[in-house]
């Protein structure tokens, strides 16, 4: 009786678990699978080598790499440098201080940061719609998930990594190298992936901060205009044409593309870390 009782304790829980699955991946598929329904007649060569101009996505797709390097470029450094920190040289009170700041920042809405980055960036500074206001309100919003994810990181590596480095008579940054940060990596990286995607989806920051054109980038960092994926779904979607909103479905589709390659790249870094870590000297 105990054991028919623990055989359906066990299936009722991974039903449960099944269930919620389903409740995850179900909306993605019905998203994914309306948008390639929507933007099926627009997907042709013509749609990577044509502007916006001339109905297809050239500028914008050029336009959101750039933008996605320069976050890259941006936050990943100050904000892996920044989690190291805190997780392993702050004192007890300017960590919390720090932390409470990189909290209130992840709590304002990107419209905000949009805002104060065009009121600062474009007038007081007179950069006009440019790709480094751009970037810089972008590495502002994702900044918070890359230090906390860091951080989170260094702290969940063993304690007995860094005793047996002290042990050996190691230096903090030589434990820091060799020791702490290879287990870390995969976390690290993770948490890179949710800061691009995440800027890659981004809309409202921008329209205050490089505006939109037709033309291809030019990589100037001041007064230059600069096109994205996400202001073609924006405008497109709210344009009255069938032609407009198919543009606006492959727009979308070329995002979710742009993201998985994300997460491959994300995989990637994570199994060569988990091998490099392997191969290291004890």
């Amino acid at each position: 009786m105990r054991r028919v009782f623990r055989t359906g304790r066990d299936l009722t829980f991974w039903s449960l678990c099944v269930l919620a699955l389903l409740v995850v991946v179900a909306p993605a598929l019905a998203i994914v699978g309306g948008l390639l329904q929507q933007a099926w007649p627009a997907l042709s060569l013509h749609l990577i080598t044509a502007t916006t101009a001339n109905g297809g996505l050239q500028n914008a797709i050029l336009g959101s790499l750039v933008l996605c390097l320069g976050v890259l470029l941006v936050a990943g450094p100050v904000g892996i440098a920044a989690g190291i920190y805190l997780a392993e040289f702050a004192p007890r009170r300017r960590g919390s201080l720090l932390r409470l700041g990189y909290e209130t920042l992840a709590g304002i809405p990107s419209i905000v940061v949009g805002f104060v980055a065009y009121i600062v960036l474009a007038q007081a500074l007179h950069w006009g719609f440019s790709l480094l206001a751009g970037i810089l309100a972008l590495s502002a919003l994702v900044l918070p998930y890359v230090v906390k994810t860091t951080e989170v990181a260094l702290i969940q590596v063993p304690t007995t990594l860094r005793d047996a480095a002290a042990a050996l008579g190691l230096s903090r940054l030589t434990t820091l190298r060799r020791a702490v940060l290879p287990p870390a990596i995969p976390a690290i990286a993770s948490g890179l992936v949710v800061a691009l995607a995440i800027s890659l989806g981004e809309t409202a920051p921008l329209l205050y901060t490089v505006g939109f054109t037709d033309q291809d980038p030019t990589l100037s960092l001041f007064h230059a205009p600069l096109g994205y994926l996400t202001y073609v779904v924006y405008l497109n979607a709210t344009l009255p044409t069938k032609l407009e909103h198919e543009v606006a479905g492959a727009a979308g589709v070329i995002l979710i593309v742009f993201l998985l390659a994300l997460i491959g790249v994300g995989r990637a870094v994570a199994r060569w870390s988990a091998r490099y870590s392997a191969s290291m000297p004890t």
